[in-house]
């Protein structure tokens, strides 16, 4: 393991072990070290084993459990939904790419704000917010369009292979009782379903 990624040991009477400051350290400390974008690792002190998920998973669960939460329980439920399903892989890209791609944008306003006002933390918060007022709206509109172009890629890519599906099966000789019933709508037996 590199020098630059902090470790962390976690001890069966769940204290936290910063091997770096050589001092116990709380929960509150480990989102101070994501919130400064430090690499850290977070390792159980008996088998070594990466505890850096479950750790987050935590903070993630005080915070939502204080103040105003992020996820709601619809937002949740469909998450849970997602796991053992086929997209469950496909979903977490989707959400690490958007939340990416959203906190480079954020970055990039602040880097342009203390350009200009330089280091000065309150007039770029109070930027941001102004900047989310304002675009929170276009934004969401943004989102509503890109969800709404992948339904109808998605449906596309489903008629795609409806259609496929259909060709597949156009060779083949299906009897004529099935063809009848299923196709002109008839019993099988020459009359019509409707007929007397």
């Amino acid at each position: 393991m590199g020098d630059t990624v902090r470790l962390i040991k976690k001890y069966p009477n769940r204290r936290l072990y910063d091997t770096r400051a050589s001092a116990y350290i709380t929960l509150c400390d480990v989102k101070e070290l994501v919130l400064g974008h430090e690499d850290f690792q977070v390792v159980d002190a008996k088998t070594g084993e990466d505890l850096t998920r479950s750790i987050l998973l935590q903070i993630i669960l005080e915070e939502e459990s204080m103040g105003v939460p992020m996820f709601t329980s619809d937002l949740l439920s469909h998450m849970i939904r997602f796991y053992g399903n086929a997209m469950q892989g496909m979903m977490g890209k989707y959400l690490e790419n958007n939340i990416k791609a959203f906190s480079d944008m954020q970055s990039k306003l602040q880097d342009q704000v203390r350009g200009i006002y330089g280091d000065n933390n309150s007039i770029s918060k109070d930027l941001w917010a102004q900047f989310m007022n304002f675009q929170g709206p276009a934004l969401q509109n943004m989102m509503g369009a890109y969800v709404e172009q992948s339904k109808k890629m998605f449906q596309q890519m489903q008629e795609q292979v409806e259609s496929q599906t259909r060709n597949m099966f156009t060779g083949f000789q299906f009897p004529s009782q099935f063809t009848a019933h299923h196709v002109g709508g008839g019993r099988g037996d020459g009359t019509s379903s409707s007929g007397k």
